[in-house]
């Protein structure tokens, strides 16, 4: 008996939209990110790319527990000596809500090629409005 493999032409995607409206940003990002690897999947196979698209809505409404607010920080350098720059959670959410959980999702995918391709079907807004009403994205509850 052979150990089953799944074929790319067999592999089956959905669109999943999330709301992370009141969400914990930890919790939300290891689900987001179990969704797009494909644990959630009876023929999921580690490294082969079965995982879904994931649309994240309201990511400007994401919940963090105690003092992370202003205490967890955001930090990026422009190649030039003095050149770090930090930014804390707060300012983060208030800039960029996409990028704080794009990097929370990242953290908890691999560090590779796979990875980086398991984030292009990540796709976060800000608001509770997205162009992917064409996909006709399943609402999930996590």
């Amino acid at each position: 008996m052979k150990t089953y493999y799944p074929k790319p032409a067999e592999i089956t995607r959905e669109w999943l939209l999330v709301d992370a409206n009141d969400q914990t940003l930890g919790r939300l990002a290891t689900q987001i990110a179990a969704l797009l690897l494909g644990k959630h999947k009876p023929d999921y196979t580690p490294g082969v790319d079965n995982g879904d698209y994931v649309v994240v809505v309201n990511a400007e409404r994401v919940r963090v527990t105690g003092r992370k607010l202003d205490q967890k920080m955001y930090y990026r350098h422009s190649g030039y000596p003095g050149g770090l720059r930090a930014v804390n959670l707060r300012e983060q959410l208030k800039r960029y809500p996409e990028q704080v959980i794009r990097d929370a999702v990242w953290g908890m995918l691999p560090k590779n090629a796979y990875g980086r391709k398991l984030l292009k079907k990540l796709k976060v807004y800000a608001g509770p409005h997205h162009p992917h009403e064409a996909q006709k994205p399943r609402r999930i509850e996590l």
